[in-house]
């Protein structure tokens, strides 16, 4: 009997008004890899994740988790299901009013009713991970550069030990430095983990580093999936106009 994938897609169909974003995607990642999707703005990657997470519903088809639908379930069942995936947002969305270790902790507070000081301990654990000293714990998000808040979003995404991490645009407006130090903490704790991840960039160094597989998204399907490799090694026009990012050619951007 084979193993169904972690998580997939499965004709899954989101529209909003008359403009179909999610067209009958199709889409799987197996447990352990780590999935990238590219594609230009508006072509549904942002609602391909939020579907995956329960933030949206699907208008059609379904989200399987280790090949249960779980795109229709109930409140409470969802709430339980948020306990196995992480997630490291764009911007890094902390909030302004806590500490880092509080911002770091929020879930195990709130969700999984460990104690203040159980969950401190933890969180500064976490923030080591990503290589920031514990004298960073007490002070507030306004207080840290770009590149340490996006550090402190993934020690809150990966504090719990999730199945499944999400990274939504993990190095956008972040220097090339920056951000190659952000790919390498990804990589080192999604293996750290042996987790299974989903990202969606539109950086293509992060999509190579980051990515066992990169899949190419476009009018709400999965166009193209290979290998980081053979986003040079292709001759697929779609994914060589994408990355030497040509004006004319087969992708035509939404309005």
């Amino acid at each position: 009997m084979s193993v169904p994938p972690k998580l997939a897609w499965k004709g899954v169909s989101k529209r909003f008004q008359a403009a179909p974003v999610l067209d009958g995607l199709d889409l799987s990642v197996e447990a352990g890899r780590s999935l990238v999707i590219i594609g230009g703005s508006g072509q549904g990657k942002s609602v391909t994740l939020k579907v995956a997470l329960g933030l949206m519903q699907p208008d059609a088809g379904e989200i399987a988790l280790d090949g249960q639908d779980v795109s229709r379930l109930p409140a409470a069942a969802r709430r339980r299901l948020f306990s196995r995936f992480g997630v490291l947002f764009q911007g890094a969305a902390l909030f302004d009013s806590v500490t880092v270790w509080e911002n770091v902790a929020f879930r195990l507070i709130n969700a999984d009713g460990v104690g203040r000081k159980a969950a401190k301990a933890r969180a500064i654990e976490a923030l080591e991970r990503v290589r920031l000293d514990a004298e960073v714990a007490d002070l507030f998000p306004g207080e840290l550069s770009g590149g340490m808040q996006k550090r402190v979003g993934l020690a809150r995404a990966v504090v719990a030990t999730p199945e499944i991490l999400f990274f939504d645009e993990p190095t956008t407006g972040l220097d090339p430095i920056t951000a190659a130090a952000i790919n390498a903490l990804i990589v080192e704790q999604v293996r750290r983990l042996g987790c299974t991840a989903v990202s969606i960039t539109h950086d293509l160094a992060s999509a190579r580093t980051i990515g066992d597989e990169i899949a190419l998204l476009h009018d709400g399907r999965i166009v193209w999936r290979g290998a980081p490799a053979d986003l040079d090694a292709t001759s697929d026009p779609r994914v060589r106009q994408f990355v030497d990012g040509l004006p004319d050619g087969p992708l035509t951007a939404r309005p």
